[in-house]
């Protein structure tokens, strides 16, 4: 399963479902209020979490690798806290297991004062550029435009829901110390929103992880160097199926 973050919807995967599809089953979710996913509020991490296991009882599947991005991954850890036994594996995309600071809770609160003012489309057209490294930026315009076009389709509200779910989210360092299965962290070094010097406090505290830290890369991997990531998403899922589940 590969969770989007914020803010993006499925699509946020083309590129990996096209690469990947032959190999396994994928399921790649809208979380509530993107894409073709219906607005659900009021919203937290933890009601993304149960959107997951609903998918999966929906398909009858009784556990699988979940992936996820930023704000998804904070639903997967969510997942993770809640139902261990339906995990293989899960992965971390350019998300952190710390809850917001302070002074990031001070920052979201502004943001969305700022998408309640003036709309969502005004606030993605600031955040957007700072999700990807300055060479991406300078290089692939059309695919930011792209990306800001499909996601100010979104309702404001659940922009304004999804900043206030994260902001409202608990530390959750002690599920990945807790954790039975494998976790895959993927870490840009250009990341301003999940920085690698925070990550890279937490990759030892589950039992097995599988690290990448990539180098002309910020918070969208899939994107900035797509071959790369899906490459570390086949080796992850392949190691997953066959590592053996002490619970």
């Amino acid at each position: 399963m590969l969770v989007h973050g914020f803010p993006a919807d499925g699509s946020l995967w083309d590129h990996q479902i096209s690469a990947l599809s032959g190999r396994f089953r994928l399921l790649v979710p809208d979380l509530p209020g993107s894409g073709a996913s219906p607005e659900k509020t009021p919203l937290s991490i933890a009601d993304m979490a149960e959107v997951l296991k609903a998918i999966l009882d929906q398909e009858h599947i009784p556990a699988c690798v979940v992936i996820g991005h930023s704000m998804g991954g904070y639903a997967t850890l969510a997942f993770a806290e809640r139902y261990p036994s339906r995990l293989k594996g899960y992965g971390l995309f350019h998300a952190t297991a710390f809850a917001d600071s302070p002074e990031k809770k001070t920052g979201r609160s502004r943001s969305m004062e700022l998408m309640r003012r003036y709309g969502g489309a005004t606030f993605l057209r600031q955040m957007m550029p700072t999700l990807f490294s300055a060479a991406f930026r300078k290089a692939h315009p059309e695919v930011l435009q792209s990306l800001v076009d499909r996601a100010e389709k979104a309702p404001s509200g659940a922009l304004v829901g999804y900043y206030d779910a994260m902001r409202n989210r608990p530390d959750r360092t002690e599920i990945l110390r807790q954790t039975p299965v494998p976790v895959l962290f993927v870490i840009g070094k250009e990341d301003t929103a999940a920085p690698p010097a925070d990550v890279l406090k937490q990759v030892s505290l589950p039992s097995v992880s599988q690290v990448y830290l990539w180098e002309a890369v910020a918070h969208m991997s899939m994107l900035e160097k797509p071959e790369l990531a899906t490459e570390a998403l086949e080796a992850f899922v392949t190691f997953c199926e066959r590592y053996p589940l002490f619970l």
